[in-house]
């Protein structure tokens, strides 16, 4: 009595019927991705959506039928469910493409971080696409077998599905090899089987480059000529900026509202045509420290290698590292850092979130902690989204009405844009501040500062949000960035550099590729390791 209402069915046939439910129902995002272009209204259309449908069908179940039999198979497919699931909603929500630099990405995110992603929307909607599959399963009984039939069945079982999956992909192959080939991108939709590619292919080479000692850059790096000239140290800080988008950054007109009303008093030099390296921070950070850049780029050489710190390090300066985000990629590695306390903070803190203030102090820890020429890096947490209402205090919300929640379905696209801008607004009362802080410095320093965001943001344009899209179809809200640099009069006249020449170099297109060889020439430090070519300030300097 209590088995008739059960349903038993082979491994095969659960697992075909799990497969059926990944293609069909959790891609929604692969499946607008792949008609973008077409009308479905005719046969040939609706012909090559289902020889798209079974191919991916068979290879989802030739894929994961090595590892499904009797005791793994529910657990294995309700894990897969949820994982499906969660993409389809993240993929789908934010338009973001899960590729292994965004799975990376992912895997670095902090608690404070995930925190601020998971609404109540999120875990409605990733359960109203798992629960239906997952609610079956505890009625399903998994036929016995004996072991020689059971092997057998599935080898018929995988044999049948490549047969009907090359079989139906080879009718329309032309068409979907063109589009694969032209889009390459659509296939970082794809879930369950992407996603477990993506993040153990993260995994594993995380793994193989774990402990590995950096490889040493600049190696002959030296102080130039001016340092026998001065005795005074010099205090040169780097401000990383957090998903500023050069859009809506007040001083390049394009925005239309005044984000930086504070730095336009003060004599900084904007650069108004600026791409970063990457749309995510675990691709940029390390890309803008390092020689290679974008033009180069060669991602396991650069994780494996020391950064533009070390060679300055190297050279003879201090260097010290201020993180009010989720670390600094292993671009600081073995060097001096801080990082808030958010008990101790608590006028600038909020649960294990700071405002950006705080670095201020980590900046001043950093220069009683490091006597004598310093640089410092300044890791901002800036306008990282969704939550852009949390980066900036009551009396930066200037623009309005904002988008005061973690849900961005919840708002409309200048709800959106004034939170964001609200923040960036607060971005420029941070970098007035610390160049008021350096100018007060100026009898015991040289002092300069460079801010350069990491990447940019969508907020909502083409219907994408947040950032992370991959690089060759990123829009370019995600890649142009703002960039500003601030010199005291006397680094200037010691550096023997001509701003008003910098001031006009500005207005030119620049990369975070420039980042490692004009830090270099700025501070006068000496390495074959630099490219001249790449140094923005080589032909303003006079010496």
């Amino acid at each position: 009595m209590g088995r008739a209402w059960r349903l038993e069915v082979g491994v095969e046939t659960l697992l075909l019927g799990f497969c059926l439910y990944f293609v069909l129902v959790l891609n929604g995002p692969f499946w607008r991705a792949l008609f973008a272009e077409r009308t479905l209204s005719g046969l040939r259309d609706l012909g090559y959506g289902v020889a798209v449908g079974t191919a991916l069908v068979t290879a989802h179940f030739v894929l994961l039928a090595p590892f499904i039999n009797r005791w793994t198979a529910k657990p294995l497919l309700t894990i897969l469910v949820v994982v499906a699931a969660g993409a389809s909603y993240f993929m789908g929500q934010y338009g973001i493409y899960l590729d292994p630099s965004m799975a990376r990405n992912v895997l670095r995110t902090d608690v404070a971080e995930a925190r601020e992603l998971l609404t109540l929307r999120m875990m409605g909607s990733i359960a109203l696409l798992a629960l239906p599959p997952l609610l079956l399963l505890p009625w399903v009984t998994l036929r016995q077998r004996a072991l020689t039939r059971s092997v057998g069945l599935r080898l018929v079982a995988i044999l049948v599905a490549i047969v009907a999956g090359v079989g139906t992909l080879s009718l329309v192959f032309k068409d979907f090899a063109a589009q694969m080939r032209n889009h390459k991108e659509i296939r970082y939709l794809l879930a369950p089987v992407n996603v477990v590619y993506a993040f153990t292919g993260a995994l594993a080479r995380d793994a193989s480059t774990a402990n590995r000692p950096r490889q040493p850059v600049g190696t002959d790096a030296r102080l130039g000529a001016s340092w026998s000239e001065h005795n005074k140290p010099l205090l040169f800080v780097v401000v990383v900026g957090e998903t500023a988008r050069a859009a809506d950054w007040g001083l390049s007109g394009r925005s239309p509202h005044d984000t930086t009303p504070k730095l336009a008093q003060r004599a900084v030099i904007n650069f108004a045509q600026v791409t970063s390296c990457g749309t995510n921070t675990e691709v940029s950070l390390p890309c803008m420290f390092s020689p290679q850049g974008r033009r180069n780029y060669d991602e396991d050489a650069i994780k494996a290698s020391e950064s533009l710190l070390h060679v300055i390090g190297r050279a003879g300066m201090k260097v010290g590292w201020a993180d009010n985000q989720s670390g600094c990629k292993g671009v600081c590695a073995g060097l001096p850092t801080w990082q808030p306390d958010p008990q101790a903070m608590s006028a600038l803190c909020d649960r294990d979130r700071c405002l950006d203030e705080v670095l201020l102090a980590g900046a001043e820890a950093l220069r009683h902690q490091l006597p004598g020429s310093l640089v410092v890096v300044l890791h901002q947490l800036g306008n990282h989204g969704p939550a852009y209402y949390r980066r900036y205090p009551a009396q930066f919300a200037q623009f309005g009405p904002t988008c005061d929640t973690d849900d961005l379905s919840r708002c409309t696209p200048e709800q959106i844009r004034n939170a964001y801008d609200n923040a960036l607004l607060y971005t420029d009362h941070v970098l007035a501040r610390t160049i008021d802080w350096l100018e007060q410095l100026e009898a015991r320093y040289d002092t300069a500062m460079i801010y350069v965001s990491d990447h940019g943001e969508s907020l909502g344009e083409r219907g994408l949000f947040l950032h992370g899209m991959p690089y060759a179809i990123a829009p370019r809200e995600q890649t142009e960035v703002p960039m500003v640099m601030w010199f005291s009069d006397s680094f200037a006249q010691r550096m023997r550099l001509d701003v008003s020449c910098l001031r006009a170099r500005a207005h030119e297109p620049a990369t975070h590729d420039h980042l490692f060889s004009t830090v270099l020439g700025l501070l006068d430090i000496r390495t074959q390791t630099q490219d001249a070519t790449m140094d923005l300030s080589a032909r303003c300097r006079n010496g």
